[in-house]
């Protein structure tokens, strides 16, 4: 017997290039409203999972928009696209070789990005909201460098069916974005506990949350049957590699160094994502996985770097989602027309969701 679908999204971890799944997201609201579905998404995905830059775009549709009961998000499709093309350029502003300076003396070890406009940003965007008054379910991935663990932040259930520990979004956000060498560990009040702990990018272990995704679905109690999941990518570099004569000679530097577009985060990054969506082929129709749905694309060389936020480069992303999304005209129809099937839940009523 069929039960009632749920749908979840998950997006990968990329810097800038989030604009790629953002325009996905976009062009299948646009086909939900043409179908006369014009709530916001998160009133039509049973559970959202996102790392590092998909972890902003997960929360911004998510989170409740601050000082406001309409059940309205933090930030609509139109605005993270707004974002991702003209604010970024403040986050990923250099700073001055003077001012690193000043920093740390040391300063090829500084970090390359000031995080206060990136902060600013999320305090005025999500206020003090968390993640326990999302709107939907929610899964943001982080690292604890104290602990040394992965932290998996959500509104969901644990293992044991207890209540998950509570963080601020915008904390949230500031810790699943942030990257080491761009960013400083983010330290974030755990407001369970009622203490604090340091977190980084979620991306050092799981830049593609698939997997994560479908553990927090059977943990909601789920049967596998009854899942479709969209998981999105933020584009790669399938055929630009490193020659044995680039990688020999970069050294501790060379590897970690961003103005080599930090290959050894890159590699990390590429990898796992990869990895994480061949085993989600292979493993989630083996679970009995309703649907899985993975769309990523080609990107230019020069778009692989996670801080281009230049014009062009701009152009370049909007041209690799516009790829995406003309070869796979069909697909989103078939995925619009499926969730439009099934009436708009109400604002935050997560007890309809699990």
């Amino acid at each position: 017997m069929t039960g009632r679908k749920h749908f979840i999204l998950a997006i990968d971890g990329g810097g800038v290039r989030g604009l790629v799944p953002l325009r996905v997201l976009e062009s299948l609201e646009t086909r939900m409203r043409a179908r006369g579905k014009s709530g916001p998404l998160h009133r039509y995905f049973d559970l959202m999972a996102g790392t590092s830059t998909g972890g902003l775009i997960v929360a911004g549709l998510s989170a409740p928009k601050p000082d406001d009961m309409s059940g309205a998000p933090a930030a609509t499709v139109e605005e993270l696209r707004g974002f991702f093309e003209v604010e970024a350029r403040e986050v990923f502003h250099r700073r001055r070789l003077l001012e690193r300076l000043v920093t740390n003396p040391l300063t090829l070890f500084d970090q390359r990005y000031d995080e206060r406009p990136l902060e600013g940003l999320l305090k005025a965007r999500f206020g003090w909201t968390s993640i326990a008054s999302a709107l939907t379910h929610v899964v943001l991935t982080a690292y604890d460098m104290e602990a040394r663990e992965a932290v998996f932040m959500t509104n969901g259930r644990q293992s044991d069916g207890s209540r998950p520990d509570d963080f601020y979004f915008w904390q949230a956000v500031r810790a699943t974005t942030a990257a080491p060498v761009y960013f400083e560990p983010a330290k974030v009040e755990n407001l369970t506990r009622g203490t604090d702990q340091v977190l980084v990018d979620g991306g050092v272990f799981l830049n593609n949350p698939v997997l994560a995704a479908y553990v927090e679905g059977r943990k909601l109690g789920w049967r596998p049957e009854d899942m479709v999941i969209l998981s999105l990518g933020t584009g790669a570099r399938r055929h630009r590699g490193y020659s044995y004569e680039e990688a020999a000679g970069w050294g501790a530097l060379g590897w970690l160094s961003p103005a080599n577009d930090t290959p050894l985060l890159s590699v990390l990054s590429h990898g796992q994502a990869t990895t994480a969506a061949y085993q989600a082929d292979w493993l989630l129709p083996e679970a009995g996985v309703g649907e899985v749905i993975r769309l990523d694309g080609e990107l230019p060389r020069a778009a692989e770097a996670i801080d281009n936020t230049r014009p062009g480069n701009i152009i370049e992303l909007n041209g690799v989602a516009d790829r995406i999304i003309r070869d796979n005209t069909e697909l989103l129809d078939r995925l619009a027309g499926e969730i439009s099937e099934r009436s708009d839940w109400t604002a935050g009523g997560l007890s309809q969701h699990g």
